[in-house]
């Protein structure tokens, strides 16, 4: 009788362990994204839809079949746009197997520079961030993929000297720098100030307290001064009083510049027809609601019921960027198990270096149903943005349109600040370049 109980036991065992076996390697083949997001508080009109986008992206390479048939799995955690929720955010979810964070907040992104080299995770800032993370010698872990502040103000001084006809026409001209006070809103400040003293242009930097819906004091300062050009460094609900603030006052709009943070939907439906003329930097990419992968999210996933959001952002500017932000990261996967392993679950080191080895030329873009969406993308162990080139569109009343051609920042003018920076940080916290042999090395 002993012995049958044993037996028996024995078969029980061997059973539960082969009805777990399955459920173990299903969970073995999930290869887990956390969603750092702001879909609340003052932030979320401009949260929400890059949240979207970003999301149903994940949510259309599963119904695709995977990253070469693993599964994406994914949990939205809340931060408000609030560093310390961000910090508790990515330490809630780190150990669910996370590989690659995207902060969606530079504050939040500064936090977690100091943890992510501990923890062996990747983050991906596309468009944000710390400029000089660029250089991957110092921060082996950061991603500014396709651009940082310094780009996006450098595209900027470029396109206002242009239209003036030379850089050289620059001199005497004031350029007022509207920015929310925070390390966002702090970032072009460096580049805005080495090329005024270039091209002799005077620069007015003028902070916006959090959530900047007060501005009464910013704007009678632009109004005593009387800038040529307002550069806004804004987010959220500080754009569109921004715009409105500008109506009231009477600064024109088409000498009104927003970086890609300050030039999408939200921030001017609700100034509309006195919006007209307001003009935007578009990192990339701007509105594209003809791309290829658009009307692939609209038939996989809204066409199925499984839209994050209402049908009609999609291709929106925002929607698109959250879109493009996960493809991004959904890429450094792929790119990883290139090397690895396809149909294997990366770990964040392997990530890491498919994320430094990112060779996204126009074929693969296109045929990932990005053709006219964004320009190739193409990084290094030294080069972790891999890309820094913007264009310009303006608001009509209705819509967004491109008005400029392609702009690529001046990398005479960055890679000396960026080094510069990079060192200083290495040199504050004690860190030495990375050498050669650690590049491909894990």
């Amino acid at each position: 009788m002993k012995l049958k109980s044993l037996a028996l036991a024995a078969a029980l065992v061997a059973a539960t362990g082969s009805l777990l076996a399955p459920a173990a390697h299903a969970q073995a083949k999930e290869q887990f994204f956390p969603v750092l997001v702001y879909r609340t508080g003052a932030y979320a009109p401009n949260g929400v839809p890059f949240a979207n986008g970003y999301v149903d992206y994940l949510k259309l390479v599963n119904a695709q079949g995977g990253i070469n048939g693993v599964k994406i799995t994914f949990e939205e955690c809340e931060t408000g746009y609030a560093t310390d929720r961000g910090v508790e955010c990515y330490e809630r979810l780190k150990g669910k197997g996370a590989t690659v964070f995207q902060p969606l907040s530079t504050g939040i992104t500064f936090a977690l520079t100091e943890k992510a080299p501990g923890d062996k995770i990747p983050l991906i800032t596309s468009g944000y961030g710390r400029s000089e993370s660029a250089d991957g010698g110092v921060f082996k872990w950061n991603f500014p993929l396709l651009g940082t502040y310094w780009v996006a103000a450098d595209v900027l001084v470029q396109h206002v000297g242009k239209q003036l006809g030379g850089l050289d026409k620059l001199k005497g001209k004031k350029v007022a720098l509207v920015y929310h006070d925070s390390p966002y809103g702090k970032e072009p400040i460096p580049l805005l100030q080495e090329r005024s003293k270039m091209h002799g242009f005077e620069l007015l930097t003028i902070p916006v307290t959090h959530p900047g819906v007060e501005q009464k004091a910013a704007w009678l300062q632009i109004r005593q001064q009387r800038p040529d050009y307002v550069f806004l460094w804004g987010w959220g609900v500080m754009n569109s009083t921004a715009l409105k603030e500008a109506v009231a006052t009477g600064f024109p709009r088409d000498k009104m510049y927003g970086v890609w943070w300050a030039a999408a939907e939200p921030d001017v439906k609700d100034v509309g027809d006195a919006a007209k003329g307001y003009h935007g930097l578009a990192m990339q990419h701007g509105a594209e609601p003809n791309a290829k992968v658009v009307k692939d999210v609209l038939a996989m996933v809204h066409g199925k019921g499984q839209g994050t959001g209402p049908k009609e952002e999609v291709g929106q500017v925002l929607y698109m960027r959250g879109l493009i932000s996960a493809m991004l990261g959904v890429e450094g996967v792929k790119r990883a198990q290139e090397r690895f392993g396809k149909g294997k679950v990366m770990t964040g080191e392997q990530v890491r270096w498919g994320l430094e080895n990112l060779a996204l030329d126009q074929k693969k873009l296109d045929g990932l149903g990005f053709a006219g969406v964004m320009r190739p993308v193409s990084t290094s162990c030294s080069d972790h943005m891999g890309s820094a080139w913007a264009r310009i569109h303006t608001w009509d009343g209705a819509k967004w349109n491109f008005t400029s051609d392609w702009y690529q920042a001046d990398e005479q003018i960055l890679k000396p600040m960026v080094k510069a920076a990079a060192d200083k940080y290495a040199g504050e916290k004690k860190l030495e370049r990375r050498a050669a042999s650690d590049c491909g090395a894990l």
